[in-house]
């Protein structure tokens, strides 16, 4: 017997008529209920724990075969950045360079995960989890080759993910809370289902690759109104899914710092303008917003931590329409 005829007495032809005119009341008001959406929107702070080429002075280009070697003014950056974040009610997640633990201290970051705050694995070289010859991997592995000898690219990928989880638990006693990928990705790992394996084949259970594509102007002019429009349309297109291998991916949203910052030149002010559109667009639709930021860019560009104010001030004013929360917390929440 269906439930229809279990819960309704009317005939087939006066229960189409009913249902047309709206008049089920004798239903389950769930039963054709359509999904309802996430009571508040996600919002996520996250710093990549990496040197960026160009910072602190333009023509420096030698973190690029450096990525993991921070340096001091990075590390307190980090450090006040989570205190700060942390007294404003809210919480960030890291994603560390596993290069960066073989300093003769890690006591940092040992402080930030001792407050709360979640490490993510970044690989130990920041390397490019698509590249298909070992030498693209990394400028590194360009320029000391020996590195890598007799590794396919894949093994090399493999190995730098592998051994910065197990640095960070032994150097820092820090159990990883996700991957990052080094660079976003127009598709994620759409391509990759050999990466996706290979995340899953380690314990992930999600991944931060995609970053979607938007607008970003000419360098050194202010950003004009449909480039704006063109980073809050991209919100849509940074919603967190499950990949057909089960892997969920939770993207970045635009727009990065190094993107606006770096790339385009944008003012502080032009970048808080980027970042308020898109977090009130995920907040009005109680989406996910996932800052990308990195300490060593910031310090220079935003030393008085605007940017994560911005974002606190943004949530608490929000009430309980919002929160701020770890990747972790936003991947548990998708049906895979």
């Amino acid at each position: 017997m269906s439930l229809l005829s279990i819960r309704s007495p009317l005939s087939r032809r006066n229960w189409l008529r009913a249902a047309t005119a709206g008049t089920l009341s004798c239903l389950s008001p769930t039963l054709f209920a359509a999904p309802s959406k996430p009571s508040k929107a996600r919002i996520a702070i996250t710093l990549d724990l990496e040197m960026s080429a160009q910072y602190p002075k333009r023509e420096q280009t030698e973190w690029n075969y450096e990525k993991g070697n921070l340096d001091d003014a990075t590390k307190r950056y980090s450090v006040e950045a989570a205190k700060l974040v942390k007294e404003l009610g809210g919480v960030i997640h890291f994603f560390c360079v596993g290069r960066v633990l073989e300093h003769p201290s890690v006591d940092w970051l040992k402080q930030i995960a001792a407050e709360g705050h979640a490490v993510g694995n970044h690989t130990y070289d920041h390397v490019n989890v698509k590249a298909t010859k070992p030498e693209e991997t990394q400028f590194r592995f360009q320029r000391a080759s020996w590195l890598i000898e007799g590794l396919t690219a894949r093994e090399v990928i493999d190995r730098n993910i592998r051994v910065t989880t197990k640095a960070l638990k032994a150097r820092a006693g820090i159990e990883v809370n996700g991957f990052r990928t080094p660079g976003g990705f127009n598709n994620g790992l759409t391509d990759k289902p050999d990466v996706q394996k290979m995340l899953l084949d380690q314990g992930f259970t999600w991944v931060s690759s995609k970053y979607p594509a938007h607008l970003y102007g000419k360098v050194g002019e202010t950003p004009t109104a449909d480039i704006f429009e063109s980073i809050v349309k991209a919100q849509a297109d940074a919603q967190p899914f499950a990949y057909p291998s089960g892997l969920i991916e939770v993207p970045m949203s635009p727009i990065s710092d190094v993107g606006a910052f770096r790339a385009t030149r944008w003012s502080l002010d032009a970048f808080l303008k980027a970042i308020r559109l898109a977090v009130e667009w995920a907040i009005e639709n109680r989406a996910v917003f996932d800052l990308l930021v990195h300490p060593s860019c910031l310090v220079v560009e935003d030393p008085d931590f605007r940017i994560v104010r911005l974002i606190c001030e943004l949530v608490r004013a929000a009430g309980d329409r919002a929160e701020i929360v770890t990747l972790d917390k936003i991947a548990a929440t998708i049906i895979k």
